[in-house]
């Protein structure tokens, strides 16, 4: 698998030793971490910052001092979190049932201490290329919500019809305008959606959860 580029590891873990040698081991990859001795400290770093726009994937110790990291786990996916960063935890043999439940709900994988160097950084790759699909989904969607936000209401109104197939004769009834003005409206709508049909507009809505109500 090709590397994510500008791709960040965070590790959440309280044992100092651990930390060090997944930096290490990260750092051998090229794979650029950052590290945290606690969930509070983690959590204080996410409220300080914007969410990332990058690609990143959290390695996260299941039994840590104060807050666990099943605690976290939730209150990251509460705030949904987890898709654009993808969790590994890290667990002792004790942990692995609890582990494998995380990833019913949501949590990307887990390896169990001692872990295969060499496995642990497949999966790494393998979420953060799962993060980087995730944020190029995020920004397309965006996308289209900022060309939607630049319709008038008319054109909204003719698009709706459109991509429910009504021809133009018939939309031109239905809002008791000319058929010219409503071929106006479609050129438009065509041209601030960047699409070049009436079949491309409906799949773009559609791919993107924004096809107007019936």
């Amino acid at each position: 698998m090709e590397p994510v580029p500008n791709a960040t590891v965070y590790i959440v873990d309280d044992d100092a030793d651990v930390r060090e040698a997944l930096a290490w081991l990260l750092r051998s990859r090229r794979l650029l971490s950052e590290s945290y001795d606690s969930a509070e400290a983690f959590e204080a770093m996410l409220a300080s910052h914007s969410p990332s726009r990058t690609p990143c994937c959290l390695l996260l110790d299941v039994r840590m001092g104060g807050k666990s990291g099943l605690t976290l786990f939730d209150d990251l996916k509460a705030q949904d979190q987890i898709g654009r960063m993808p969790v590994i935890f890290l667990t002792g043999h004790a942990d692995v049932p609890t582990a494998v439940d995380t990833v019913k709900r949501g949590a990307f994988d887990f390896c169990e201490k001692p872990f295969s160097d060499n496995g642990l950084v497949d999966r790494i790759e393998q979420a953060l290329a799962v993060s980087a699909q995730w944020l190029e989904a995020a920004a397309q969607q965006e996308t289209v919500r900022t060309r939607l936000s630049e319709l008038t209401e008319r054109e909204r109104a003719v698009m709706g019809l459109v991509v429910e197939g009504v021809p133009n004769k018939l939309i031109a009834d239905q809002l008791d305008i000319s058929v010219r003005t409503v071929e106006v409206h479609r050129a438009r709508v065509f041209d601030k959606m960047q699409v070049k049909s009436a079949v491309e507009l409906a799949n773009l809505l559609r791919a993107h959860g924004q096809l107007p109500a019936a």
